[in-house]
């Protein structure tokens, strides 16, 4: 099973902005997950379209699982 962690911003135009991160670390909590998000709006490195992030929106990790078929 594939794990993406996704942090999703509000943009200054209203905007949602989200980032992935592949694989998180299993054991990681609200607490470090508001930190790194907070870290990230205080560094002001993501721009999308000029707009820069004005807040925290929501954050959550997303499970796919995939199942390949035998094609012989």
């Amino acid at each position: 099973m594939t794990q993406v962690l996704e942090l999703i911003f509000e943009l200054a135009d209203g905007k949602a902005l989200t980032i992935s991160v592949q694989n998180p670390k299993s054991s990681l909590t609200d607490v470090e997950v508001n930190h790194a998000m907070q870290s990230i709006i205080s560094s002001n490195v993501f721009v999308r379209d000029g707009q820069a992030i004005r807040a925290k929106k929501s954050a959550r990790i997303v499970e796919r699982a995939v199942t390949e078929f035998d094609m012989n």
